[in-house]
């Protein structure tokens, strides 16, 4: 897989990510547990992005 693709499919979960934190904060039957623990993943994500992003412009 090149680094590029990698990068779409990264961005691609993120903004998946971010749709199911909004939808679980407006849902009041999730816990704050669930709502934080994919906040962490989403942050991940995008840490993961922005570094392959910077090595991808460095090439």
């Amino acid at each position: 897989m090149s680094l590029s693709s990698h990068l779409t499919e990264l961005k691609k979960k993120h903004e998946h990510l971010s749709m199911e934190v909004e939808h679980a904060q407006r849902s009041p039957a999730t816990d704050g547990l669930s709502i934080a623990s994919m906040k962490k993943q989403k942050l991940k994500l995008k840490e993961e992005i922005e570094r392959l992003s910077t090595e991808e412009l460095a090439v």
